[in-house]
C-alpha cells in the first residue's frame, strides 16, 4: 500500500466513523472498485486509536465527569446524572460486545459482500429519515432512562452488519426515543469510545501475536490522520446538526447505495 492511499483510507475512517454513512461502505470502494491493497491488521489498528483518541480528546470534560460521577455513584454512594449516564453507557456497551464476540466470524464470512453493504446503506438511511421526522424530538440525556440506554445499545449491536453504520443506527434509534438531535448525536459518540477500546484492543492483541513485521511509519501516520479527521468531524456534525436535518446524510446514503448497486450490475465490484 502506496502512504497516499493509507491517508485516503485514515481520513476516511476517521470520518465515517462518526458520520451517519456506515464507513464499510466507504472502505469497499478502494479495495473492491480501485484494486486497492488490503490495509492489513496493523493499520486497522491504528485508525482505531486515532479515532479513539479523537473523540477523547473532544469530550474530554465529559469523560471527567463520566468518571468521577461513576466514582461517586458507585463507590461513595452519592447519585448523580454523570453517574448514572456513565452506568448507562457501559451497560449499552454490552449487547455490542457479545454480539461481536459471537457473530464476528459469521458477519466476516458471510454478510461482507457489496450487495449487502449497498442494501443496509439504504435501508438504514431510509430509516434514519424516518426517525429524524418524528415530532417533539426534545428529550435529554438527563431523562434517559435504563430501557432507552438498552435499546441504542441494542441498535449499536446491529452495526456489525455491514453497511448499516454504528453511528447511525445509534443516532436512529435515540430519535425514535424522542431525544434532540445533538443530544443523540452526542450519546453516541460517548457510546463510542468503550467501543472502540474493545474492538481496537482484541485487534492490538492480535497485531502482537502476529509473526509478520509491523510497518510503524505507516501506524503512526495512519493514527495521526484518521485522529484529526475525526476530531473535525465531530466538531463540524455537532454544529450542523443543530442546523441542519440529517436528510443531507440520508440522501447521501442513498446516492452510495444507488452506487454500489451500479457498481455491481456493470460488474465493478464482484
Amino acid at each position: 500500500m502506496e502512504w497516499w492511499q493509507a491517508v485516503v483510507l485514515a481520513v476516511l475512517q476517521g470520518l465515517t466513523e462518526f458520520l451517519p454513512v456506515s464507513s464499510s461502505a466507504h472502505l469497499i470502494l478502494p479495495s473492491q472498485l480501485l484494486g486497492w491493497p488490503d490495509q492489513g491488521l496493523a493499520f486497522d489498528v491504528a485508525v482505531h486509536v486515532g479515532t479513539l483518541l479523537a473523540v477523547m480528546m473532544y469530550f474530554r470534560c465529559d469523560i471527567v465527569n463520566l468518571f468521577k460521577g461513576f466514582i461517586d455513584s458507585t463507590f461513595l454512594n452519592k447519585p448523580s446524572q454523570d453517574g448514572t449516564l456513565a452506568w448507562w453507557i457501559i451497560i449499552a456497551t454490552i449487547p455490542a460486545g457479545i454480539f461481536g464476540l459471537c457473530l464476528n466470524g459469521l458477519i466476516a464470512d458471510q454478510l461482507r459482500h457489496a450487495a449487502v453493504i449497498a442494501s443496509t446503506t439504504i435501508i438504514f438511511g431510509l430509516l434514519l429519515l424516518f426517525a429524524d421526522k418524528q415530532k417533539n424530538l426534545v428529550k435529554q440525556l438527563s431523562q434517559m432512562p435504563l430501557s432507552h440506554a438498552l435499546y441504542i445499545g441494542l441498535a449499536q449491536a446491529m452495526a456489525l452488519i455491514p453497511g448499516t453504520s454504528r453511528s447511525g443506527i445509534t443516532i436512529t434509534m435515540a430519535l425514535l426515543l424522542g431525544y434532540e438531535r445533538k443530544a443523540a448525536a452526542r450519546f453516541s459518540f460517548l457510546l463510542s469510545i468503550p467501543l472502540i477500546l474493545l474492538a481496537g484492543g482484541y485487534k492490538a492483541f492480535e497485531l502482537l501475536t502476529t509473526i509478520h513485521p509491523i510497518p510503524w511509519s505507516f501506524i503512526f501516520m495512519g493514527a495521526l490522520v484518521s485522529c484529526i479527521s475525526a476530531y473535525i468531524c465531530i466538531h463540524w456534525f455537532l454544529k450542523l446538526i443543530e442546523k441542519l436535518s440529517m436528510t443531507p446524510f440520508v440522501i447521501y446514503r442513498l446516492l452510495l447505495g444507488a452506487f454500489l448497486f451500479s457498481a455491481i450490475y456493470f460488474g465493478w465490484i464482484i
